[in-house]
Parts: structure tokens; C-alpha cells; sequence
């Protein structure tokens, strides 16, 4: 008897404590979330993950602030956001909100960054972030692209941090890619100014809308670009993607002018930038202004984001465009997303022979041996693994009324 009433009493005593305990917690004040638009809060004061003051800005009137880092020049007012979503005004200072937060790390081959002749069956770390510059209709990507940081999961990681996981993966390129890298600059450049120290390549896939002045600086600290050429027409890139194509031709400029090995992919979409016309006119302003031997993969579009009303591209298609490409003069085209097909695989320009065997994103087999075809010895340019770089060809461009005349592409105004 005197057993259970002690244990009854002990039974009172705890739920008496919980009932105190649970009273006490109900009774303290609850933290009221930040709004998306928080106040904005000195530098000093900042503890948000992925907030870093921005490069490549000025201050304006009435606390705004100019971002310059691409080719829309936003005016940002305080508290409001550029374009890509990921670069805010707080207290008349620019800031990016994605510094280090990484929405995706993958390990893959390079090829799948659309890098064909630049280490060709090696692996590359892929990072990226929320947010874009772009409005593309086709975006694949769109889920991460077409959102705010606050909307994406991700994780925090160091410049440091990305370059030791790449060495722990066995990867030799890191590139930024999948979103706009420029959009996280900042951080893309302060990963390259470490890895590349530490035996590590630098590539970034861009949509190449970037300004001229950030361009150069981070082609510095860059072994190599992807361009996403997506296509020939200013209107279909104004209303299909948010970009300007003047200005896509001119970093493309610029990248060969500054020596970097450099390769275009070029998405053709059905209805969109299929013209066979349009098509020629690219391909021979790529050999006009950037040489033959800068590699074009065409890629086969797969209805996603806002045009799922849209077909896959016609593989008669994209045959076509690589014909036109081969006419005009470019040594080494591609075609991409269509695997198995015969050219996933590069050919030598001179004897013909399959020199880059490819099944989709796997490479079978190189014929390459000191920067030379093992059938005919002919140069190939690229990167490859025995450390031979064989630059690219560049010819003299025509002058720039021809060019106006020709391509229809410069704005007189």
C-alpha cells in the first residue's frame, strides 16, 4: 500500500512539473519571421547565410544603386532586387544574397557541360545557385533559375570548401554552370582565384550577357567557356530568352580575344530558332569572327518550362544544321541530346576519321596523341590530357560595315 502511494505521489509530482514547464513556454513571446523584404541592416549586422557585398556597382540618387555586372544595367532602388533576383540594395550598398549558397554540387563528365575538346572523358564539378538574368522559355533548369533564393534549397559552402571536394571527387575542372554564373560572380571568382593554384581548371557556361568590365576580369582566373548561342535572330532573343544578342556577339569577341578556349552550343528549338537561314548566318559569323576551329554543338530541345506545347526538334533537323555549319567552314560540329548518334563524335577535320568517339556524354575512345590525329597527324586544337594545348585558329574579321550588311545583327542605333 505505502508503495503505490509513492508512486502515485511521484506520478502527481511530474505531471504538476510538466504542467509548469508547458505554461512557461506557452507564456514566452514567439519570434516573428523576417519578411522577404526585410529592413535592410549594416554590413556589420549581417548574419544571413549568402549575403556578401557585390562587385561591379555604383550609388546613385535617392539611396539607389546601379549594378553593372551584365547587360541590364539595373537601377535598384533600397530594399528592392535586380533582375536576377539575387543581387539586393540595402542601405544604398549592393549586395549578392547567393555567396556560397549552392543550390546544386555534381560531380559529372565535362561533356555534359557542353565542353567537348577541352579534357575530353575527364569529370568536372558543377555549382550553382538560385536565380538567372534570362527569362528562357525553354529553361530546363527553371525550378531553380526562374526563383528566389529564399525558394531553393541549398547549402553553404567556402570558395575553399568547393575546391577541396572537387580534389576529393577526382574531378579536374570546376565549373559554374546550370543558372547563370554570373549571377554569383563573387563567388565563382573567388573559387577560381584558389583552385586553379591547386591544379584545378575553371570553366563557366554562360549565356554570355555579362558586361565587358566583369568579363575581362573573370576571364583571368578562367581556362574556359561554354557559350550558349541561342541563335541568330534579336527579336526571337528579346522575346524567347530576355537577352540581347549584340551583345552575346561581342563577349563572344572578347573571350577570343582574351585567348580562352572557347566552344558555342546552340539549342534549336522547333518554330523558335530553326530557320536554316538563320542558322548559316551564325555559323558563318563564327567564322568570320571567332575562326573554324571554335567547336558548335548543336542540341536537341526537349518541350520543358513554357513551351511544353512545342515538339522535340526533328533529328532531320538538327542534321540539317550541322550540314550548313560543316559548309560554312566550322571544323568540329557536334550533335547533342540525341544519343548514339553517329556525330556525338568529332571527326578530323582533314582526314575525316572519328578522332573523339562519343555515345551521348561517355567518350569511348580518343585518337589523339600530342595534340595530333593518329591517322593523319593533322593539329587538332583543344586540351588535352597530356597537357598539349593547341590554340585555335582566329581570322581577320571583316570590317564592321560588312558585318552590319551581312549579319543584320548591330544596332544602328
Amino acid at each position: 500500500m505505502k508503495k503505490r502511494t509513492l508512486v502515485i505521489l511521484f506520478s502527481a509530482i511530474v505531471i504538476i512539473a510538466a504542467a509548469l514547464l508547458y505554461h512557461a513556454w506557452a507564456a514566452a513571446p514567439i519570434a516573428e519571421p523576417l519578411p522577404r523584404q526585410a529592413p535592410p541592416r549594416p554590413l556589420a549586422q549581417l548574419a544571413e547565410p549568402g549575403v556578401h557585398e557585390a562587385r561591379f556597382w555604383q550609388p546613385m540618387d535617392d539611396g539607389r544603386v546601379r549594378c553593372y555586372l551584365c547587360m541590364h544595367d539595373c537601377v535598384i532602388a533600397e530594399g528592392r532586387r535586380g533582375i536576377c533576383r539575387v543581387r539586393e540594395n540595402r542601405e544604398g550598398r549592393l549586395y549578392t544574397l547567393v555567396y556560397g549558397l549552392l543550390a546544386a554540387t555534381t560531380v559529372a563528365p565535362i561533356e555534359k557541360d557542353g565542353m567537348g575538346m577541352a579534357l575530353p572523358g575527364t569529370d568536372v564539378l558543377a555549382i550553382a545557385t538560385a536565380g538567372c538574368n534570362f527569362r528562357c522559355k525553354q529553361c530546363h533548369n527553371w525550378h531553380i533559375t526562374q526563383r528566389y533564393p529564399e525558394d531553393v534549397r541549398a547549402r553553404e559552402f567556402t570558395p575553399q570548401e568547393v575546391v577541396d571536394y572537387a580534389l576529393r571527387r577526382g574531378a579536374r575542372t570546376i565549373t559554374g554552370t546550370i543558372n547563370e554564373p554570373t549571377v554569383f560572380f563573387e563567388f565563382l571568382y573567388d573559387v577560381a582565384v584558389l583552385a586553379r593554384p591547386q591544379g584545378l581548371r575553371m570553366q563557366f557556361h554562360t549565356n554570355a550577357a555579362i558586361a565587358e568590365e566583369p568579363l575581362r576580369a573573370l576571364l583571368k582566373r578562367t581556362d574556359q567557356v561554354v557559350v550558349d548561342l541561342k541563335g541568330f535572330c534579336p527579336d526571337i532573343y528579346r522575346r524567347y530568352y530576355g537577352g540581347c544578342l549584340e551583345r552575346v556577339l561581342r563577349t563572344l569577341k572578347i573571350i577570343r580575344e582574351e585567348g580562352r578556349w572557347l566552344e558555342i552550343t546552340n539549342l534549336v528549338i522547333p518554330t523558335v530558332n530553326d530557320c536554316m537561314d538563320e542558322i548559316r548566318a551564325m555559323s558563318e559569323w563564327i567564322l568570320a569572327y571567332l575562326g573554324p576551329d571554335v567547336p558548335l554543338h548543336f542540341t536537341r530541345f526537349h518541350p520543358a518550362y513554357r513551351l511544353t506545347h512545342l515538339p522535340a526538334t526533328p533529328i532531320e533537323t538538327l542534321e540539317e544544321a550541322h550540314a550548313i555549319a560543316r559548309e560554312a567552314g566550322i571544323n568540329f560540329v557536334t550533335i547533342g541530346n540525341v544519343p548514339g548518334h553517329k556525330y556525338n563524335s568529332t571527326f578530323c577535320p582533314q582526314c575525316g576519321e572519328k578522332i573523339i568517339h562519343r555515345v551521348h556524354f561517355s567518350v569511348l575512345r580518343k585518337n589523339i596523341t600530342d595534340g595530333r590525329c593518329d591517322f593523319c597527324r593533322h593539329p587538332i586544337p583543344g586540351i588535352w590530357e597530356d597537357g598539349d594545348w593547341v590554340p585555335q585558329l582566329r581570322l581577320r574579321p571583316p570590317d564592321p560595315v560588312s558585318e552590319a550588311i551581312k549579319f543584320g545583327v548591330i544596332n544602328s542605333g
